[in-house]
């Protein structure tokens, strides 16, 4: 009987791959654009860009031309040859310890972005109680600790219709919010009102104010992150060739509107030096609102992006980690106290150890006493983080082009090595320029930013995966367990 070699490298019969094929449903390369922009955008993002006015546009189209694009197009080509996620291309390409890196890398960032998603919703949640809370940390604190361990314990019951309600609210939360804020901001101006930005040629690019005014592109990083998951449905096309290039434009068409317009509104509405980088989009909401006589309606938009925000947290709660978990048991890498499931088959202690230090870095709202520099600082983080997988995954994406140039793949990249070239380069300087304090920055000591960014980063992302992994034992394997896990 003929073979073929399957996506994970094993050789399987022809009548199965051609059965597997047959079976597969394909979607439209615009229904997978729809896919990526609802995964990708968000209005969370939108205050830390508004301070720029006009230079939001370039601020945001300079990481989706050196970062968005390269991380779609050498993702879908990995995605298309090989399964198993991240951990798959980088141990294939580099090795094991890297592959396992890459993934602690994804699960990590977690960490640092339930704190920072949740100080969003405790700002927001601020307007519908009382908008005086929206700048005190012990609130923001608050909310953090009692909304994740809410989470936590949903997640470990096994609850299933989570992804419904994260879909649901995309729509409520974020697409509907966003068209009126932009269309209300629009009649705002329309009525004569000035704009609190400047909008002429003139502030098309940020200010140059040394290197600290090139902070805030980082966190652009992270609004774009997150391709590499969406890169796994490259095999659901029907010519991945010349449709996943087409549906990666169009979604990063419809990303940058998402993610420009909105910030141009509250720009129109709210002047930067009274912005929240939390609250600022009820900021523009309320003021706006008010302008029309309907601020009754702010509380209402305040629920509304809430529910986005908790929808996504718990899509997201127990998938990375669950990632981690299947190749700790494959491997090794995590002990077993850590590898166990609960009566639901949930890892809750991995979920209960991350909510630990949830909690202590949620603590730190209370302790910054600013806490639009307390979300900055848990984003730059996060992103930090996150890069590091990002790395990896263009070195190893070279790596298996060049040593395996013929494997299967469903989609080849053109010009992966400038696609990596020019991916790496931004992700090692957006790195780098992470543990710059940026302009806004206003807690007074440079010397504590870099210490907590560093501390954070490279403590979380290199620091504790290299001591589980020189602390691995062979007792720790249970790829038996794994196996069934995964059925």
């Amino acid at each position: 009987m003929s073979t073929v070699e399957g996506a994970s490298g094993r050789a399987v019969p022809v009548e199965t791959a051609r059965a597997r094929t047959k079976a597969a449903p394909y979607i439209s390369w615009i229904a997978l654009a729809m896919m990526t922009t609802s995964s990708v955008a968000s209005l969370r993002a939108a205050p830390t860009m508004a301070v720029y006015g006009l230079a939001c546009v370039f601020l945001y189209v300079v990481p989706a031309i050196v970062f968005l694009i390269p991380t779609s197009l050498v993702s879908a080509e990995l995605a298309s040859g090989w399964e198993g996620g991240v951990y798959n291309w980088v141990s294939r390409g580099l090795s094991k310890p890297m592959g396992f890196l890459a993934v602690w890398c994804q699960f990590a960032m977690t960490i640092f972005y339930y704190p920072s998603l949740l100080g969003f919703v405790a700002s927001t949640l601020a307007y519908v109680i009382n908008p005086a809370l929206a700048s005190n940390g012990v609130w923001t604190a608050l909310v953090i600790v009692v909304v994740y361990w809410t989470g936590v314990w949903v997640s470990s019951r096994g609850t299933k219709g989570v992804a419904g309600l994260a879909s649901a609210g995309l729509i409520i939360g974020t697409l509907v919010p966003g068209v009126i804020l932009v269309s209300l901001g629009a009649v705002f101006l329309g009525q004569g009102h000035p704009s609190a930005a400047p909008m002429d040629a003139a502030h098309l690019f940020p200010v140059w104010a040394g290197l600290s005014s090139l902070v805030l592109i980082v966190n652009n990083f992270l609004s774009y992150s997150g391709m590499e998951m969406n890169a796994v449905h490259v095999g659901s096309l029907r010519n991945p060739a010349k449709e996943f290039p087409r549906s990666m434009f169009l979604a990063m068409a419809l990303v940058l509107l998402i993610f420009i317009l909105p910030a141009l509104a509250i720009s129109w509405i709210v002047p930067a030096d009274e912005l929240s980088l939390t609250a600022g989009v009820m900021q523009a909401f309320d003021a706006v609102l008010a302008n029309f006589g309907a601020q009754w309606l702010t509380p209402i938009f305040g629920i509304m992006l809430v529910s986005a925000s908790l929808g996504g947290m718990l899509t997201w709660l127990a998938g990375p980690s669950k990632g981690l978990l299947l190749i700790s048991r494959q491997e090794g890498y995590l002990p077993p106290v850590l590898q166990k499931l609960n009566k639901n088959g949930v890892q809750q202690n991995i979920l209960v150890a991350q909510g630990i230090v949830t909690t202590i870095i949620g603590l730190g709202y209370a302790l910054i006493p600013n806490v639009s520099s307390a979300y900055w600082i848990f984003s730059v983080i996060t992103t930090q983080v996150y890069l590091i997988m990002y790395l990896l995954m263009f070195v190893a994406a070279v790596r298996l082009r060049r040593n395996d140039p013929d494997h299967p793949r469903g989609y080849r990249a053109p010009i992966l090595g400038a696609l990596c070239g020019v991916g790496f380069a931004a992700s090692l300087a957006a790195l780098l320029i992470g543990f710059i304090p940026p302009s806004q920055f206003e807690s007074g000591s440079p010397a504590l930013y870099l210490l907590i960014v560093a501390g954070g980063a490279l403590g979380l992302g290199l620091l504790v995966p290299f001591l589980f992994y020189r602390s691995r034992k062979p007792s720790w394997k249970q790829p038996e367990a794994a196996e069934v896990s995964q059925s």
